[in-house]
């Protein structure tokens, strides 16, 4: 098809949301985009040859329909539009603090077995179950099938979707979950640790032995899950995660020295970090902790960053705070669960 003036991705974008705004009386009379049955069509050719039954591929691809608010939402994503303060006021509630310590006393005999297991400490296990999905009761009420389609289809990140998609449709294959139960985020994120499809294949866990890795209803599964996918990234038991720290009056003008080059990362944000020095370097250059007594001797690497922007606070960030990131690459998500896990 030709685009016109405008982009596929601007197209496809203005399609779906004109299909969302549109007035319920002309709901039925915005026309369908004529690309998306071709691109469903080689997609399920692509099921098919990967091994997806045609059970599966007949419940869960054939009827299959975008859903135009989830493209507005990846456009809008709080850890990025909201202010550091804005992001932990909605998130680190006295609520979700005084929830999260009855729920390390309720279980505390599974989360020490977990965390003795994959060497992850159990606030953190808890934090992070807090942040996702408020302790398991609000894991999405999305079908993430659709949601994956959705994603899959958009030009902005469809490769990473499409995969997506394709591991979603092989957990369905191998029984974890059925289709009308694999419900999660907008973004395909799901059960109480919200992963991601790939993130299931690769760190779900089956810690109770009963031959489902069930991060939907299993609290031991979706403890364990949490504690591997840490550890994977590289979590470091006994190790803090980082603090709040006070810089120098001319950090600013000494900066250039601390900033990275052309690095690649895994997770994007990181390029906003300056680079990694020992905690002695940072306190030779004047850093120091937020109430201005010294940090503490240690080699351990660290790197700065502003969360927003270089006139707002400043954090001393350690390897715990980039095994954090991978779970969820945005800076203000790992502030919340360090926060939430050291009030604890």
């Amino acid at each position: 098809m030709r685009w016109g003036k405008r982009s596929g991705n601007q197209w496809f974008t203005a399609f779906l949301l004109s299909a969302l705004l549109a007035p319920a009386s002309s709901a039925n009379t915005t026309p369908a985009d004529p690309n998306f049955q071709p691109w469903l069509q080689a997609l399920i050719e692509e099921a098919r040859a990967s091994g997806i039954s045609e059970s599966i591929i007949e419940q869960a691809l054939v009827p299959v329909t975008p859903i135009p608010q989830v493209i507005s939402n990846d456009r809008n994503q709080a850890e990025f539009v909201e202010t550091l303060a804005m992001y932990l006021e909605k998130r680190v509630t006295d609520w979700r603090i005084n929830t999260g310590r009855n729920r390390l006393a309720q279980h505390t005999a599974l989360l020490d077995e977990v965390g003795k297991r994959y060497g992850v400490s159990p606030r953190v296990i808890v934090a992070i179950w807090g942040i996702e999905t408020n302790y398991g009761s609000f894991t999405g009420g999305t079908d993430v099938i659709r949601a994956l389609v959705t994603l899959a289809y958009d030009p902005r990140r469809a490769d990473y979707f499409r995969r997506e998609l394709l591991a979603a449709l092989q957990i369905l294959q191998e029984g974890h979950i059925t289709h009308p139960d694999m419900k999660g985020s907008w973004a395909g994120a799901m059960g109480q640790s919200q992963f991601m499809p790939s993130s299931f294949r690769d760190f779900a866990v089956d810690f109770n032995g009963d031959g489902r890795r069930d991060i939907w209803t299993t609290e031991a599964d979706v403890f364990a899950s949490i504690a591997n996918y840490l550890a994977a990234a590289g979590w470091r038991e006994g190790e803090r995660w980082g603090r709040e720290v006070a810089i120098p009056a001319d950090y600013h003008q000494q900066a250039a020295q601390w900033q990275q080059g052309e690095v690649t990362h895994t997770c994007s944000v990181l390029r906003r970090h300056t680079v990694q020095l020992p905690v002695s370097d940072w306190q030779m250059a004047g850093v120091r902790q937020a109430d201005g007594q010294p940090l503490p001797a240690a080699d351990i690497p660290a790197s700065i960053v502003f969360p927003d922007g270089p006139d707002g606070k400043a954090f001393l960030t350690y390897p715990n705070f980039r095994a954090i990131l991978r779970y969820n690459c945005a800076n203000n998500y790992a502030l919340a669960v360090a926060t939430l896990a050291d009030s604890f």
